[in-house]
């Protein structure tokens, strides 16, 4: 079993890479293999924490901290990654699928950071503008958002399917041994019953009515949600819809 294990998963061909290519894997793999999965799944399932008391409680900036934290962290090792392949010799970092894959996902990680930082203002009760009005650019649902809503969902869950097949096509340019194919396999098979769970459990809640609850005047509750299999949630009976 270990000697299979061991085993690169083309045995005719040898599993010899450099330095810069093994430490590119490892960067990448965490990267896009590990951190962007993990912070997509926190801000689709818990924009509204399990223990959270809402509608009393609105705005918890839990799934906000961890998608921010392993976004950025994802990207920071992009640019590891990228140097590395960069700087490797030339037969290491040669053109192919892996290459093409790869570029593209560096293009949808520089359009999801390029986006987030035109994403335009908040506004609302907890970050109104300067005048003291509660008009943001979220709050409002203003075009600009709107653009930014679904680009960034729609880039982000591309990259996300785009970095699974750049994390296979790596593997076998390499000639990973088995044990790296399976271990991704069992990681990505669990995140893949995880998310379908929570979504069963129907904890993909509408971003805008988990940061301001389910008033159906505010503007944003009256549109559709954005996203496929989102919904909204019916506050508890005798409970108010916010402090």
């Amino acid at each position: 079993m270990w000697e299979w294990l061991l085993t690169p998963m083309d045995p005719t061909r040898p599993h010899e890479v450099g330095w810069h290519l093994s430490w590119h894997a490892r960067t990448m793999v965490l990267a896009w293999g590990v951190l962007v999965p993990t912070g997509i799944l926190i801000a689709r399932f818990f924009k509204i924490h399990p223990k959270q008391d809402w509608p009393r409680k609105l705005d918890s900036r839990f799934w906000w901290n961890t998608h921010r934290v392993c976004q950025y962290g994802a990207c920071l090792l992009l640019c590891v990654g990228l140097w590395l392949i960069l700087t490797a010799p030339a037969l290491t970092a040669a053109p192919g699928p892996h290459a093409f894959l790869g570029w593209t996902i560096v293009a949808l990680a520089t359009l999801q950071v390029t986006g987030g930082l035109l994403r335009g203002t908040k506004g609302g009760p907890t970050e109104p503008a300067p005048n003291g009005s509660l008009h943001g650019d979220h709050y409002d649902m203003t075009f600009r958002r709107l653009v930014f809503e679904y680009v960034h969902k729609g880039a982000g869950y591309l990259a996300l399917v785009l970095s699974v097949l750049t994390i296979l096509s790596g593997l076998w340019q390499a000639n990973g041994p088995n044990w790296m194919w399976l271990s991704l396999s069992l990681w990505w098979l669990g995140l893949l019953c995880l998310a379908i769970w929570l979504q069963r459990r129907g904890m993909a809640i509408d971003t805008y009515q988990a940061i301001w609850g389910p008033d159906p005047t505010l503007p944003g509750n009256q549109r559709t949600p954005i996203g496929f299999g989102i919904r909204r949630r019916s506050p508890p009976q005798n409970q108010p819809a916010g402090e």
